[in-house]
C-alpha cells in the first residue's frame, strides 16, 4: 500500500542530535540544537517558572477551549505590545494559544492561505529550515528575500528594501523581530522603520516570528519591530514561543496574535482561527498554558522571570566574548568581532561545510552544515576547548 512513498531524509537539526547522542566520545559538544543550557551543561528552567508549575500542579484534567487558556491569551499581547497599546484597548487583537511557536506559524499560514488567495510568502535568506516547510505545507509558493551578507556579516538592507518594493500587494514576509535564526544578525531600529514604511506604502503583510524575546536586549526593545508595525496600522501576525525564555520545551506553549483594523474584524479572525484549531488539534495543552499564565499574571513572578531571562542572556553574551577573545588572540589578522555583535542564541560562524565536518569528525564539536552555532550550548567547561577547535579549523 505504501511502497510508492519517498524516503524522508530527516530534519537536519534533529537528525544531527541523534548522531551526537550516538557519539561515544566523552568530550563531545552539542552546539546544533536550539536549547538553552546553563553553565553546568544542563537544561535550565527559570525558578519563577518552576514556582508557577508547582502552583499549577496537575489540576487541569478537562479540555481547554479551542482558543486556549483565557488568562494566557490576555497576557500575550501585553508582552508583545505593552500594557496599554491601542491595539489592545481597542480590542483589535485576536489571540489563540498554540502548540508552541511552530503551531502558531502553521495556524497562521493556513489562515492566510485560505483568506488571501494568490499571495506568495517569502522567508529570509537564510532562515530556520522549518519556516519554509511550514508555509509550503500550508500551500504557499515560498521564496527568499535578501537578508544575510556573508562578506560584511551584516544585512543586505538596501537589497531587502528594493526587493520589498518590487512585490505586489498582500505578499507575506516572514520576519524575525529579534535574535535572527540562524545568523544572529538583526536590523537596527532605523532599518525597521524604513522597511516597515515600505510595507505600509506597498500593502505588504508582515508575519513576525518572535521566538527569543528577552534574549536580545530586553523584552521591550526586542519587541520594537512588532510595536512599530502595530503603530503604523499594518495588518500583522505574530507567532510567540515560550519554549526558550520559559524553558517550556516539552509543554509546547506558544501563541498566535493577529492585529486587525477593527474590533469587528478581530472577532471574525478569532472565529476562523478557532475553526482552524478544531480541524488540526482541537485544543492546546493545558499545563504549559496555565504555567505561562501564572508567570505573566503575577507581578512578582513576572519581574523575577524577566531578570532570570536576562541572566541567561548575559551568560550567552559572556560565551560570545570568550570565543571572540580566544579566536582574536590566536589569529589577530582576522576580525572575529561578529561573534559579539550578533545577538541571541545563535551565531553564523562563517565556517564552510568541510570545516564543520572536520569539527564533528576530529573534535566531536557538532554544529549545522551552514556553520550556525548555538552559543547557549557553551559553558565554562567546554568554551575554551571549542574556541581552540574553531581556531584550528579557521586556520586552514
Amino acid at each position: 500500500m505504501f511502497e510508492h512513498l519517498t524516503p524522508y531524509a530527516g530534519d537536519p537539526i534533529l537528525s544531527l542530535v541523534e548522531t551526537f547522542n550516538a557519539d561515544p566520545r566523552p568530550h563531545k559538544v552539542n552546539l546544533c540544537i536550539g536549547i538553552y543550557f546553563d553553565n553546568d551543561g544542563k537544561m535550565a528552567q527559570p525558578h519563577s517558572v518552576h514556582i508557577a508549575e508547582e502552583r499549577v500542579g496537575m489540576g487541569i484534567k478537562n479540555y481547554l477551549p479551542m482558543e486556549g487558556h483565557a488568562g494566557l491569551r490576555a497576557e500575550i499581547p501585553k508582552l508583545l505590545f505593552g500594557t496599554n497599546h491601542p491595539v489592545i484597548t481597542e480590542n483589535r487583537v485576536s489571540v489563540v494559544q498554540t502548540l508552541g511557536g511552530s503551531g502558531a506559524l502553521r495556524l497562521g499560514a493556513d489562515f492566510l492561505h485560505t483568506w488571501l488567495s494568490g499571495g506568495k510568502a517569502y522567508v529570509s535568506d537564510p532562515t530556520w529550515d522549518n519556516h519554509r516547510g511550514i508555509f509550503t505545507a500550508a500551500g504557499f509558493e515560498v521564496g527568499d528575500y535578501p537578508y544575510y551578507n556573508p562578506e560584511t556579516i551584516g544585512v543586505k538592507f538596501q537589497e531587502l528594501c528594493e526587493f520589498a518594493k518590487s512585490q505586489p500587494e498582500n505578499t507575506i514576509f516572514l520576519l524575525h523581530p529579534c535574535c535572527h535564526n540562524p545568523t544572529g544578525v538583526d536590523l537596527s531600529r532605523e532599518q525597521w522603520d524604513e522597511l516597515l514604511d515600505i510595507f505600509v506604502s506597498h500593502k505588504l503583510i508582515p508575519f513576525m516570528d518572535i521566538a527569543y524575546q528577552g534574549f536580545g536586549d530586553d523584552f521591550d526593545q526586542d519587541a520594537y519591530a512588532v510595536r512599530r508595525a502595530a503603530d503604523l496600522g499594518l495588518p500583522l501576525l505574530i507567532s510567540s514561543s515560550f519554549s526558550k525564555n520559559m524553558s517550556l520545551y516539552g509543554q509546547r506553549t506558544g501563541g498566535l496574535t493577529v492585529v486587525s483594523p477593527s474590533a469587528e474584524e478581530a472577532t471574525l479572525v478569532l472565529g476562523q482561527l478557532q475553526l482552524g484549531i478544531r480541524r488540526i488539534y482541537s485544543t492546546p495543552p493545558a499545563q504549559g498554558g496555565l504555567t505561562a499564565y501564572h508567570v505573566l499574571s503575577n507581578e512578582t513572578l513576572t519581574a523575577q522571570w524577566k531578570q532570570e531571562v536576562y541572566k541567561m542572556r548575559d551568560r550567552i553574551r559572556a560565551m560570545r566574548q570568550r570565543i571572540y577573545e580566544v579566536l582574536q588572540q590566536k589569529q589577530p589578522e582576522k576580525d572575529f568581532s561578529y561573534f559579539v555583535k550578533q545577538r541571541g542564541m545563535f551565531s553564523y560562524t562563517g565556517l564552510s561545510v568541510v570545516q564543520v565536518h572536520r569539527l564533528r569528525d576530529e573534535f566531536g564539536v557538532y554544529l549545522l552544515d551552514s556553520g550556525r552555532i548555538c552559543i547557549a550550548g557553551l559553558n565554562e567547561s567546554n568554551v575554551n576547548y571549542v574556541a581552540d577547535c574553531l581556531a584550528t579549523v579557521f586556520a586552514e
